[in-house]
């Protein structure tokens, strides 16, 4: 099944039952680190020079189906229990944005369709084979473009207790491009005394028999926004009578040596042949970060648990309060920054949430245009501007481009000959009267301003970061 949805990812969290791996394979790309186990986290990058995060390296160390190709997804998978102790439901979700997928004119509307293959072997032999074909439909050309998750593929799949092999393909059938990852994944046994996956999502129906599928729309990634939404829900089933299951307990741990930074009780209500209720976790107990959620029985030595990821957005790749700060020295007033840095754990929520209000060029839209283009100019200065021991977004030429975007024009007096000392670059601004002279003085590609454009290029800077 597929589902257009308009909110917004925030947040992405993996469910993982107990020590369950899953470890994903295939297109990593060169030089990539291989996926960390479940519930094994990478602290983010700290200093006085952040690097950007890459989305899909990081979903792929939480333990996702991630997979950054022609067609990107993130996936996850999850479990509760099915009708007998030998059979599981496995919960396959994937999301999708519709720009990813190729559309076309459909009366007054717009048509995409894609496909989801999927092999679960053992031994050698398919177990289990999902082919589906799904069709999207969005009303403007505008809702075709979007770059968040915007598509929710979902299938519940019934499966024997095992490891199994996974091979999972997507297809966009109109562009003829398609992304594959590979996985192993284990199906656990859950049993009298068990507790599901927890499993966050965005619709969900509680459950009183596992006789029944699940009615839940599960969230790959999880849809809270830091300094906006409060709650990060949860949905958890147990099993067996009181005796075996109650009471559970929920915690959720920081970064290694960041220790606890929520715990509770979950007292889930019992519904016909099992227990099922929801996990409300408080954001603002977990920060920016990675973090993990784990649910247990009080007593047990079984349990369940879920990487948390609470990030600033798909399109604001950073995986710390402290980085974003770091980032935004070219974007922001120094003394908008200082209340950022000086806000409290319990504070920051509440000032990031004012410093978007206050920096939002068109608030009417649920959209920051500002960060987002203002991220995107740091990309692109990475890609073009990178020099010897510099990342290319700090380097002169870079933070020129970050903080003012393209030049109207540029006017290289010396451009034929490419490996003479002191060749000069004048990025020329209209707008605001600015003219920023870069010169190679070695040679090789090392581009300094002139102290004179340094000083008036700060001047243009206050001035724009003030308004």
């Amino acid at each position: 099944m597929s589902t257009p949805y308009s909110r917004t990812m925030r947040v992405a969290i993996l469910s993982v039952l107990g020590a369950v791996g899953l470890a994903c394979s295939g297109r990593r790309p060169e030089g990539a680190p291989a996926p960390r186990a479940a519930g094994e986290t990478e602290a983010p990058r700290r200093g006085s020079t952040p690097v950007q995060t890459d989305a899909v390296q990081l979903y792929r160390q939480m333990g996702l189906l991630a997979e950054g190709g022609e067609t990107p997804f993130v996936g996850s998978v999850a479990y509760v229990a099915g009708p007998t102790a030998d059979s599981t439901l496995m919960l396959l979700t994937l999301s999708l944005s519709t720009r990813a997928l190729t559309f076309a004119r459909e009366g007054d509307r717009y048509r995409a369709a894609y496909s989801v293959t999927l092999d679960m072997r053992q031994g050698g032999q398919v177990a289990r084979r999902l082919d589906a074909r799904e069709f999207v439909r969005v009303t403007t050309f505008k809702e075709t473009t979007r770059t968040d998750e915007s598509v929710i593929f979902q299938q519940v799949l019934p499966i024997a207790p095992g490891t199994y092999d996974m091979s999972l393909s997507v297809r966009d059938d109109g562009g003829n491009k398609s992304s594959a990852i590979e996985a192993t994944v284990g199906v656990p046994r859950l049993g009298i005394g068990t507790v599901s996956s927890p499993i966050p999502f965005y619709e969900a129906a509680l459950r009183n028999s596992t006789d029944s599928l699940p009615r839940i729309v599960p969230s790959p990634r999880s849809t809270v926004t830091f300094g906006q939404d409060s709650l990060v829900p949860v949905y958890v089933e147990g099993y067996g009578g009181s005796d075996s299951l109650l009471p559970l307990r929920a915690a959720v741990r920081g970064e290694a040596g960041s220790g606890v930074l929520w715990s509770d009780s979950v007292a889930l209500p019992r519904r016909g042949s099992l227990y099922s209720g929801v996990v409300q976790v408080p954001v603002s107990r977990l920060g920016v970060g990675v973090a993990t959620l784990a649910v247990w029985r009080s007593g047990g030595t079984d349990t369940t648990r879920t990487p948390l990821f609470v990030s600033f957005g798909d399109e604001l790749p950073v995986a710390s309060f402290a980085e974003m700060v770091n980032y935004l020295r070219y974007f922001a007033a120094p003394y908008r920054l200082q209340t950022l840095r000086d806000a409290t754990a319990e504070q920051r929520a509440s000032a990031w949430a004012t410093f978007l209000r206050e920096t939002d060029p068109i608030p009417a839209t649920p959209q920051h245009e500002g960060l987002r283009d203002y991220f995107s100019r740091i990309a692109q200065a990475n890609a073009r501007f990178r020099e010897e021991g510099s990342v290319g977004w700090l380097s002169d030429r870079g933070r020129v481009y970050v903080s003012l975007g393209s030049p109207d024009q540029i006017i290289e007096p010396n451009a034929n000959d490419l490996n003479a000392r002191g060749r000069a670059q004048i990025w020329d601004y209209r707008r605001h009267r600015l003219q920023v002279v870069f010169i190679d003085q070695t040679g090789f590609g090392r581009w300094r301003m002139t102290m004179g454009s340094e000083t008036e290029f700060e001047t243009v800077l206050r001035r724009e970061q003030a308004r």
